[in-house]
């Protein structure tokens, strides 16, 4: 009997689970059901194509041929509004359904518009998919002056933006520096001042009070709460996702600020599974649920959901230590496991554009912050990995190399 698999976004977890699927049982039929008007692309590339610095045809991975060559029923512009999970059926926006013996849900988020006055007013853009890539990037080229919002990971790829495409920004942030959940003043001023030697400056204790407009609509700057213009006609934003989950709203899974699922990426339903950013995973490294947004632990939750799919039972779980990096500056960059918890730290600084910190919970490593050298990113991963008891051995975490055979032993082989 043939098994019905519908996956609903073209992300990678949805498309690496469509993959798997397809590996594991040639004869399953598989459908993916996107809003996007394109195929899969890298979301790692987008931001060097914004920049300027990389044309359009490495950013794209699949085109439609590979999903036809792999028979993969591919539907674009296809907006899902609802799912049956008694019946197991998706609805879409032009009244298609669509039948399945296996859902899988990878739908990713929409960028949150600040809650201001113009906030959606022309030349303000949010930075997620490739079609706002192109928009920014065309944008930005033609701008003088701009505002950037949001003190985060995908901020500083807007701030970046700018100073490639020699836009003078100011970088409006709600705290005292830059992504302060995870990094300490001493680190964050690396970026800082590689922020300001692009142009960028940064604004500490700011925000947007409202965005100001001409008379054309179109926005000019940003007043922020202490009374400060700054001028820009062309102002990007990023601070979070809302998950695109409105389609289960009044089904029986649960949701808690994304769709939460086991280490075996199943929801509270049978049948139905969840990969990408919208996760909140049992972490079993953690021991507690954990949500994360790097493409490989997207791709990563994609497969593994795939493989409990095609065995209908959990066969594989999630267990995985993730990282992010930037390459914006002449330095590396690299965030690594669950850097902004924890219940103890240590950090050092070795440079001006050297800076470690490392976050603890339990006693255990569970993640941290790399800038300048990236050396020991892997023996770190193996640490988390291998939950080792490590926090009364600080000192020797912080030594330029580490020392895994001088470290307490491995709790978990």
């Amino acid at each position: 009997m043939t098994t019905s698999h519908v996956i609903l976004g073209d992300g990678i977890a949805g498309s690496s689970a469509a993959e798997t699927i397809r590996e594991a049982d040639p004869d399953a039929d598989v459908t993916i059901i996107t809003d996007e008007g394109e195929p899969l692309y890298n979301r790692i590339l987008i931001k060097e194509f914004a920049k300027g610095t990389l044309p359009a045809e490495p950013v794209s991975i699949h085109e439609e041929e590979w999903y036809e060559q792999r028979d993969i029923d591919l539907e674009l512009n296809t907006h899902v509004t609802s799912v049956d999970t008694d019946a197991k059926v998706v609805e879409a926006h032009d009244g298609s359904t669509y039948e399945y013996d296996k859902l899988l849900v990878a739908t990713g988020g929409t960028p949150i518009e600040l809650p201001v006055e113009n906030s959606d007013a022309e030349g303000i853009h949010h930075f997620w998919t490739f079609k706002d890539a192109r928009a920014i990037r065309e944008h930005a080229a033609e701008a003088d002056t701009g505002v950037v919002v949001g003190a985060g990971l995908l901020g500083i790829d807007l701030a970046a933006i700018c100073g490639a495409q020699d836009v003078e920004a100011d970088y409006l942030m709600r705290g005292n520096r830059w992504w302060r959940y995870a990094l300490s003043l001493d680190g964050a001023e690396i970026i800082h001042e590689a922020l300001r030697e692009k142009g960028v400056t940064p604004v500490f204790e700011s925000g947007v009070e409202r965005f100001e407009v001409d008379e054309e609509g179109h926005v000019t700057g940003a007043l922020d709460p202490n009374g400060e213009f700054h001028e820009g006609e062309f102002v990007a934003v990023a601070i979070g996702l809302d998950f695109n989950t409105e389609f289960l709203q009044g089904t029986p899974v649960e949701l808690d600020d994304g769709v939460v699922v086991d280490e075996h990426m199943r929801t509270s339903v049978d049948d139905v599974y969840a990969a990408g950013d919208l996760t909140r995973y049992f972490d079993v490294i953690l021991d507690e649920y954990a949500q994360n947004g790097s493409w490989g632990s997207a791709k990563e939750q994609g497969v593994v959901a795939a493989e409990n799919m095609v065995a209908d039972e959990p066969v594989e779980q999630f267990r995985y230590v993730s990282s992010y990096s930037i390459t914006h500056f002449d330095f590396p960059f690299l965030s690594f496991g669950h850097p902004t918890i924890g219940d103890d730290e240590a950090e050092r600084k070795y440079s001006d554009t050297e800076w470690r910190r490392l976050t603890f919970k339990d006693g255990k490593l569970i993640g941290g912050v790399l800038i300048g050298d990236l050396s020991q990113q892997r023996a770190f991963k193996q640490i988390i990995r291998e939950e080792r008891p490590v926090a009364e051995q600080k000192e020797k975490l912080l030594e330029p190399e580490v020392d895994l055979d001088a470290l307490s032993a491995p709790t978990v082989e």
